[in-house]
């Protein structure tokens, strides 16, 4: 029996953003990506025009990523190159089909290991050399030392389409203004709030950051409460976005392996919770249904970090642009 569902249409639609350029565009990439272009609400393929899949960006640290924030059940598949991100970068690429890659310098963090800023570029440049996908460069945090790092990733790789991770209220202006001269896209963070979010669009597009350059992170939580307070405000902005709000037009970015990964829902053992299961099944699934979840909110790009949480979301995606 066929089911005539209502359909709504909307005056406005998501901008479409495109990471990396290819040899024709300036650039060495092998494939350009593009988000955004949707006029209907996530996975309304029946109302509207969805015309780019979601993305997947597999997350690889800078320096070997911590116990407690990389659970050995993430770090097993990648024990031979904790210590080596360009072999990781190939990996992922070469193994798992990966079309876009994040990379964390998380080592640059002054409370941590302090890495150089000129170590980090030239860490940047190797992986540019080694892999043709476009790359989102993400820093550790906040502060001028994160925002010089990044400025001078951006200026190094001119060309190249790179993604810079992120900008914040404090901290936006050497970004913005790094994002314009070395033609860059711009991730635009702010703390699950819908006000915010537009605030920050409204300066980035004051300084002349253009709106198809921008990527909005609202932040979120892994599967869970603050799951579902992040899915309120991502339906929010899209809401207004799809209303005709042109600054909240901007495709979603989610750093979901960040956020589920640390919860202790992934964390128990077997022996200390047995009637969870195996903890690598059940961490795998938990980054996997944050996935999920995320997309029907209407995220563009998922930073992840397993393989087989990512394979599964994959197969989604194919089956959802499939129909």
């Amino acid at each position: 029996m066929s089911i005539n569902l209502p359909k709504k249409t909307w005056p406005g639609s998501i901008a479409e953003v495109t990471l990396g350029k290819t040899k024709e565009n300036g650039g060495s990439r092998g494939s350009e990506i593009v988000v955004g272009g949707q006029n209907a609400l996530p996975l309304h393929l029946f109302e509207g025009f969805i015309p780019h899949r979601p993305v997947i960006a597999f997350e690889i640290p800078d320096v070997e990523p911590p116990e407690n924030d990389w659970t050995p059940i993430v770090r097993e598949v990648y024990k031979d190159m904790l210590n080596d991100p360009v072999a990781w970068s190939k990996l992922v690429v070469e193994k798992y089909g990966a079309k876009l890659i994040c990379l964390h310098f998380i080592g640059a963090n002054p409370d941590r290991l302090d890495r150089p800023i000129a170590e980090c570029v030239g860490l940047l440049k190797e992986i540019v050399a080694a892999v043709d996908v476009p790359i989102i460069v993400q820093g550790y945090g906040t502060g001028d030392k994160n925002s010089e790092m990044l400025a001078k990733c951006a200026e190094e790789c001119r060309g190249e389409g790179i993604t810079l991770a992120s900008a914040v209220d404090e901290h936006y202006k050497t970004l913005a203004a790094a994002a314009i001269a070395y033609d860059c896209n711009l991730v635009a963070e702010t703390p699950i709030d819908v006000n915010l979010a537009k605030q920050l669009n409204i300066l980035l597009t004051d300084m002349n950051v253009p709106k198809d350059r921008i990527l909005i992170d609202p932040l979120t939580g892994g599967l869970g409460y603050g799951y579902e307070y992040t899915y309120s405000v991502m339906e929010r902005i899209r809401l207004q976005a799809l209303g005709g709000d042109v600054m909240m037009c901007m495709p979603f970015i989610n750093f979901v392996g960040q956020e589920t990964w640390k919860v202790k829902e992934v964390k128990m053992t077997a022996a200390e919770e047995p009637s969870w299961g195996s903890e690598k099944e059940r961490g795998i699934l938990w980054e996997a249904t944050t996935a999920y979840a995320l997309l029907q909110a209407g995220s563009d790009i998922l930073v992840m970090r397993h393989p087989e949480a990512i394979a599964q979301v994959e197969k989604s995606i194919d089956e959802f642009m499939s129909k």
